[in-house]
């Protein structure tokens, strides 16, 4: 029992470990990764190599599985070349099971003092994260020598030869024990290491080693279909048609796995160098042999998982990749974008809030009600996926970003229910009512309405670039809107002095969309107090948005 638990331990160990260098690749080098996969699409040969290579880095297949579906997922990859890419990836994953086989135990302790030393050192720098990545090189490594030491124990027990007994003979139950064993251990990486170190030990046959390593490729593409399958049907597709090669492979290899492993004996190898070189040359083989069907398999793909013709009735995030949370920059580069999304859909607001201050559209009205329910869905993406982020590893300039995206999603999220409500009151106090603005009402709030569109305009553009000179643009703009906002409310008062019947009528309505435009403004722009201010004590820097100096009526 105690050796069984050992064995687990080392496995679990083997798989943080690998968990450790992934996270920790992807954090330092995520960016570049992601610009090496998108800028290899156009050729299938380079769209392999990359896929070998990002692979050798992450040390997981299921990473790069990760990263490429989100690329497809989100329109910017085809689904051929990405297809490509996995097939690089799985020749990836089995060269690097060839590299941790070499004697580096002299190794391990070295990188997991130095990667300790560097991490907690400088946790929140490029050199703690490499530290990091070197930790979990050393307790790779490490796991590897304790599950040697772990099975030595197995070849003289008897429970576990008659355990692995029932393993011979049947290339598909075989087949299928490796692909659970790889499911389990989230790692074909760690199935067929564990595989190899048996297969030397003796307490499995050649023959059974191979079909488990089949069986393990497998299982690490069914691992890739249950990460997909809560994506779109893009992506859903790239993890069948990879899922697909895998078991194209296991079928044409598992009937010639026993002549292959009596020919395999009648060499003078070890066992379990064996095991690692048909994982390598298996891997290579299937996918050189499958790189020119992509296309047609995309094809299959595409007609076997067609995409939804249904419109969706509420907005759904387009740029939010779960893949990017472990590379903050990227990840903060996502919500961003949809930020901007979320500042077209207020100007889409404001323009039909124009239109129903002009004429009577009730059908407008609830499209303005629908869009704020896009803009609610979308603020409540970004900070749920702003909430995933590891915080805690987060250096000072991206702990800043984080914070102000979440801030103007805050504000914008206001100033969509601000406008949904004047909408509302438009359409009960004006429309319903069959009552209209006086031909100078209009023109005034016209003018008002087209401050706020450039406000939200010089906002957004604030928020990318940090610019000095447009935040204090921004802040002008402001102080000329409520210059605007006191005179145009002053000529509504005198225009009741007049006895104006239109502007007596829509008194009520006139003054609150007055009050609300400024709110409104107010929420825009509160990003220029937080630059200017952050200029002022020395930290803004180009791309640098501080959070201080939210104002009070339009902050948080």
């Amino acid at each position: 029992m105690l050796t069984l638990l050992n064995l687990l331990s080392a496995v679990a160990l083997l798989v943080w470990g690998t968990h450790i260098v992934r996270t920790g690749i992807l954090r330092v080098y995520g960016a570049s990764l992601r610009r090496v996969l998108s800028r290899s699409m156009q050729r299938m040969p380079l769209a392999f190599l990359s896929g070998i290579a990002v692979t050798a880095l992450v040390q997981s297949s299921n990473a790069t599985a990760l990263l490429v579906t989100s690329f497809v997922a989100q329109g910017l990859v085809p689904l051929t070349p990405a297809l490509a890419i996995m097939l690089g990836a799985d020749v990836g994953t089995a060269l690097m099971a060839r590299v941790l086989t070499f004697d580096l135990s002299w190794l391990s302790p070295l990188l997991i003092f130095l990667g300790v030393v560097f991490f907690l050192g400088r946790k929140q720098t490029r050199a703690g994260q490499l530290g990091r990545v070197a930790i979990g090189l050393g307790l790779i490594i490490l796991a590897l020598q304790l599950i040697v030491e772990a099975a030595s124990p197995m070849t003289h027990a008897a429970g576990v030869k008659v355990l692995f007994s029932s393993l011979t003979g049947d290339q598909l139950l075989d087949a299928l024990t490796g692909a659970v064993f790889a499911m389990v251990s989230y790692s074909s990486l760690a199935a067929v290491l564990l595989t190899a170190t048996l297969a030397g030990s003796g307490v499995i046959s050649l023959k059974v080693a191979l079909c488990l390593v089949v069986g393990a490729n497998l299982g690490s593409g069914v691992l890739a279909l249950m990460g997909a399958a809560k994506q779109g049907v893009e992506a859903r597709r790239v993890a069948v048609g990879s899922l697909l090669f895998k078991l194209a492979g296991c079928i044409l290899v598992l009937p010639w796995i026993g002549l292959l492993a009596d020919w395999l004996q009648g060499y003078d190898f070890n066992d379990a160098e064996v095991v690692i070189g048909f994982h390598v040359a298996y891997n290579l083989v299937r996918c050189l042999l499958f790189l020119p069907l992509t296309g047609p398999l995309a094809r299959f793909c595409t007609a076997m998982l067609p995409a939804k013709d249904s419109a969706e009735t509420i907005l759904r995030p387009r740029h939010l990749d779960t893949a990017a949370l472990d590379t903050p920059a990227l990840a903060l580069t996502n919500a961003s974008r949809e930020l901007l999304r979320m500042g077209d859909v207020i100007e889409q607001m404001l323009q039909h809030l124009l239109v129903l201050i002009n004429a009577g559209d009730k059908q407008l009205a609830r499209e303005v009600r629908r869009l704020d329910d896009d803009v609610d869905a979308l603020y409540t993406a970004i900070k749920l996926y702003l909430a995933r982020m590891p915080r805690d590893d987060l250096d000072e300039r991206d702990s800043r970003r984080w914070a102000e995206t979440i801030e103007l999603a805050i504000n914008l999220e206001q100033a969509g229910d601000l406008i949904e409500r004047m909408a509302s009151d438009v359409d009960s106090k004006k429309i319903a009512a069959r009552r209209s603005f006086s031909a100078s009402g209009v023109d005034e709030l016209s003018a008002l309405h087209r401050l706020l569109v450039d406000s939200l305009k010089l906002c957004l553009s604030v928020y990318l670039s940090g610019d000095l000179d447009a935040a204090r643009r921004l802040r002008r703009l402001k102080q000329r809107f409520r210059l605007l906002e006191r005179r145009y409310a002053h000529a509504h008062v005198e225009r009741l002095h007049q006895q104006v019947v239109e502007s007596f009528e829509t008194s009520s309505l006139h003054l609150g969309l007055l009050s609300d435009m400024r709110r409104v403004n107010s929420l825009f722009c509160s990003i220029a107090h937080g630059v200017l201010e952050a200029a002022d004590a020395g930290y803004a820097t180009e791309h640098e948005l501080p959070v201080e100096g939210r104002e009070e009526s339009g902050g948080v």
